[in-house]
């Protein structure tokens, strides 16, 4: 386990489920804090993620000294060979109680020193943000994710707009600068 900014920080388990899933319903029901809405947040939805994290991904949980799970953060492989080398659909999940206070940017930048020193065959990270979400998009930035394209009209918003999603996607520092 490691610690930063009072908060520990360790790998997800499938025994985080109930914390896991009570963060997601927290931080879901706050405007813009996750691309699920309220309802789509499921016990179900949390533990399918957590099996594919264990079972070929990584992930992280931070928890506060009172034992509370305050932020989450994972991502996991595609289960098809040509794709072995990548994780995809990351997500993070900050409580808004610590947001701003650097919680974060720790438990993102340990899951991708993490990336780096434990899974040499990980090549790839990627995410996906809406265009309207600057504040992630220039955050996910910082941490070295560059932005590969625009997916326009794909996501519909509550009030019936549609926005671009943004992919983003780090590269391992040694292969960053390959060519296609």
């Amino acid at each position: 386990m490691q610690r930063a900014n009072n908060i520990d920080l360790r790998p997800s388990t499938i025994d985080d489920l109930a914390g896991v899933y009570s963060l997601y319903c927290t931080v879901a029901a706050t405007p813009g804090g996750l691309a699920r809405l309220p309802f789509e947040i499921t016990r179900s939805y949390v533990e399918t993620f957590l099996h594919a994290t264990l079972a070929r991904g990584l992930g992280f949980v931070a928890i506060n000294e009172h034992g509370k799970i305050v932020a989450e953060v994972h991502s996991y492989s595609p289960e098809i060979f040509c794709f072995s080398h990548v994780l995809k659909d990351l997500t993070i999940a900050v409580h808004p109680s610590v947001q701003g206070r650097g919680v974060g940017r720790t438990i993102f930048t340990h899951f991708l020193s993490s990336v780096t020193t434990q899974r040499p065959h990980i090549s790839r990270v990627e995410l996906i943000a809406r265009e309207s979400n600057e504040r992630a998009l220039a955050f996910y930035e910082s941490l070295g994710f560059l932005r590969e394209g625009e997916l326009r009209n794909r996501v519909l918003n509550p009030d019936g707009s549609l926005e671009s999603d943004i992919p983003m996607a780090w590269l391992r520092p040694d292969t960053s600068d390959l060519k296609e």
